[in-house]
């Protein structure tokens, strides 16, 4: 019987690595409680430094700068925002989608509603197939066309991501603020209203839903998409060890077909397929070209064919 069914059998389920790690992630990214209590954004060097998930540069506890709000940023300042786009691929050959699935503190808060305790909503293959190329068009021609072209008068793009759409901006950015500053409560309007219908509009869904926002409309989820197949954290299927139950497919929050597809540029990385597998056939870890193939001997660590060792 394994350490974490007897963990439950005795009444103290255990945390999960992923979770744990996204619990720390949140806490560093947004460690300037002074923020939240007097209702002020954090201004120290580390603002102009891009962390590598959606986290609004205006949470009150934001101690880094959001790569998707500084790539509109330089856009609309007419400067090729080589330094934005230099970390985020830095970002994605290192962990690929695994930003998403560990170290996103809007993840997380999806993560965390959808345990409620209500029906969950299956999404059909032939709507939920073409509605995960939306954040690529999200990405493509709201993230980086609309800001670089769609200019006023004064040759001034608004930030049109940030401003019209990001539910993480109003929910740890927007929303904090307005409850620690009674002066900006005068001036919400429209816009805000707006921002925060689409807020609960997600949320809602993730009640039912897995991670509706990182299937469906996430700009940085859609960059790092890109580099999933080749980034150098991956999983490893062991065929060998496969017995084809679907456990690993019924666990996936993104609904990726683990055993066809594990690579898939949806997979988040959070491990609760390796989690679930019942004859360990599933690994993850740090390697260069990490491929299927045969498990090895009993005791040993998998090593991929470049000798690095997976976890």
């Amino acid at each position: 019987m394994s350490g974490m069914h007897r963990d439950r059998m005795k009444g103290k389920p255990r945390v999960s690595f992923q979770r744990a790690v996204q619990l720390v992630s949140a806490v560093l990214l947004n460690g300037y409680a002074a923020g939240f209590q007097k209702g002020k954004i954090f201004t120290g060097g580390s603002k102009a430094v891009c962390v590598p998930v959606l986290n609004c540069y205006s949470c009150p506890g934001a101690l880094g700068a959001c790569p998707i709000g500084s790539l509109q940023a330089l856009l609309n300042k007419r400067r090729f925002p080589f330094y934005v786009l230099g970390l985020l691929m830095l970002f994605g050959i290192v962990l690929g989608r695994a930003a998403c699935g560990l170290l996103c503190p809007f993840g997380l808060a999806q993560d965390l509603l959808h345990k409620i305790p209500t029906p969950k909503w299956k999404v059909s293959k032939k709507i939920d197939r073409p509605a995960r190329y939306l954040k690529y068009v999200v990405l493509v021609g709201i993230a980086i066309l609309l800001p670089a072209f769609a200019v006023n008068g004064d040759g001034i793009a608004a930030p049109y991501f940030c401003q019209y759409i990001c539910p993480a901006g109003t929910l740890g950015g927007g929303i904090p603020l307005l409850l620690a500053n009674v002066e900006l409560r005068t001036l919400v309007g429209a816009l805000f209203r707006w921002k925060v219908g689409v807020l609960a509009v997600v949320l809602i869904a993730a009640v039912a839903i897995h991670r509706p926002f990182c299937r469906y409309l996430c700009p940085l989820g859609a960059f790092y998409a890109v580099f999933n197949r080749f980034s150098f954290f991956q999983m490893q299927l062991d065929r060998s060890k496969c017995v084809g139950c679907k456990r690993c497919e019924r666990a996936c929050p993104m609904a990726v077909e683990v055993t066809k597809a594990l690579d898939s540029p949806e997979c988040i990385r959070c491990g609760k397929c390796r989690a679930v597998c019942p004859h360990g056939a599933i690994s993850c870890g740090f390697a260069f070209g990490v491929s299927e193939k045969a498990g090895p001997a009993q005791g040993r660590p998998a090593e991929n064919d470049s000798g690095s060792v997976s976890l």
